[in-house]
C-alpha cells in the first residue's frame, strides 16, 4: 500500500482481521465464539508469503509454496467449529502447510500435533510458531494419512487435504467421543465430513462441498 507522498506503508491488518470475522464468518454462521475469538485474535497475515500478506485477509485461499496453499479463512473456521473444542482436548492436525491453522489450534486446545508430509513447510510452519510464541505444539514430517500413532488418542483430528475416503488409520487414533474433520472426494472436489467415535461405531456428518490440495501418502492420492 503506498500513501499519496509515495512512501509505501503496512496495511492496516487488525482492522481487516476484525472485517474478516465479521463479514466471512459470522454473516456465514460460524457461531462458535471460541473460534470467532481465535481467529480474531491470529495474524493471519504472517502466515503467508510477504508478497501475499495484503491479501492475507481475504476470502479465498493462497499459496504458500511447494505447490500447496493456506485455506480460505471460513473453510478453516468451519472445520474448527466442527472439532467443537472446549480447551482440554488433545488434537492431531494433518497439513502443517504455513501454520496458520495449527495457531488457531493453540489457542482452542491443550496439545497439538501436526503432520506435514513436505519438510520445507514444517521447517517455516515451526519458525513462524516459534516466533509468535506458541507452546505445547510438535510438529512432525510425515505421512498424514497413518496419523501419529504413538499419542493418540486424540479428542479430535482435522485434515487440511482431501482423501479418497475418510483414513482408518485416523479413525482407529480417535479417542471414544473425539472427532475427525476432512475432506472426502476426488482430487479435485470433495465434500467436509465431521465423522465421531461412539464405543458402538461412528456418526457421520456432511457438511459442504470443497476444494482441498490432495493427501500425499498410502491412504491419499499417489
Amino acid at each position: 500500500m503506498v500513501s499519496q507522498n509515495g512512501v509505501r506503508r503496512e496495511p492496516d491488518y487488525e482492522a481487516a482481521r476484525q472485517a474478516m470475522v465479521r463479514d466471512q464468518l459470522k454473516r456465514r454462521e460460524i457461531t462458535d465464539s471460541r473460534v470467532l475469538w481465535a481467529m480474531g485474535d491470529t495474524p493471519r497475515h504472517l502466515f503467508v508469503p510477504t508478497e501475499w500478506r495484503a491479501d492475507a485477509y481475504s476470502d479465498r485461499p493462497l499459496p504458500i509454496g511447494a505447490g500447496q496453499t493456506i485455506s480460505q479463512p471460513y473453510m478453516v473456521a468451519l472445520m474448527l467449529q466442527h472439532l467443537a473444542l472446549q480447551g482440554t482436548e488433545r488434537v492431531l492436525e494433518i497439513g502443517t502447510g504455513s501454520g496458520y491453522q495449527t495457531a488457531l489450534l493453540c489457542q482452542l486446545a491443550a496439545q497439538v500435533y501436526s503432520l506435514e508430509y513436505v519438510s520445507e513447510l514444517a521447517t517455516q510452519a515451526e519458525t513462524a510458531l516459534s516466533q509468535l510464541g506458541y507452546q505445547d505444539v510438535q510438529i512432525i514430517v510425515g505421512d498424514g494419512g497413518l496419523g501419529l500413532p504413538a499419542y493418540a488418542p486424540y479428542d479430535g483430528i482435522v485434515v487440511a487435504a482431501a482423501a479418497p475416503k475418510a483414513p482408518l488409520s485416523l479413525l482407529a487414533q480417535l479417542a471414544n467421543g473425539g472427532r475427525l474433520v476432512v475432506p472426502v472426494g476426488t482430487s479435485t472436489q470433495q465434500e467436509l465430513r465431521c465423522i465421531t467415535k461412539h464405543t458402538e461405531g461412528y456418526d457421520e456428518q456432511r457438511s459442504v462441498r470443497c476444494r482441498f490440495v490432495p493427501l500425499r501418502g498410502q491412504e491419499g492420492w499417489a
